[in-house]
């Protein structure tokens, strides 16, 4: 089992920057893959950017050049540094989670940007 629990979300203006952070905890070990994903009201929830262990990530086309994901390790928490921000960003941020036998999601943090 790995729980994650996700934090840094808040309301800004367009423009803004903000820097998400999740933290995993439990059998770490085995995850191989890290993602953040986001839901806008009455929309799909949406893949924004993954990580690999070997630290190698990928980004939605709407995110690429504004958001960055990156990894600590030590500290078992991903981050998502999101920057230029437009309204359009507004959702709810999940991290997700997976390893060889299940994939897992954190509670979700809100993300509102205001115009």
């Amino acid at each position: 089992q790995v729980q994650l629990v996700e934090s840094g979300g808040g309301l800004v203006q367009a423009g803004s920057s903000l820097r998400l952070s999740c933290t995993a905890s439990g059998n770490i070990g085995s995850i191989h893959l890290m993602r953040w994903y986001r839901q806008a009201p009455g929309k799909e929830r949406e893949l924004v950017a993954s990580v690999t262990p070997s630290g190698s990530t990928n980004y939605a086309d709407s995110v690429r050049g504004r958001f960055t994901m990156s990894r600590n390790s030590a500290k078992n928490t991903v981050y998502l540094q999101m920057n230029s921000l437009k309204p359009e960003d507004t959702a709810v941020y999940y991290c997700n989670a997976v390893d060889s036998w299940d994939v897992y999601w954190g509670q979700g943090t809100q993300v509102t940007v205001s115009s």
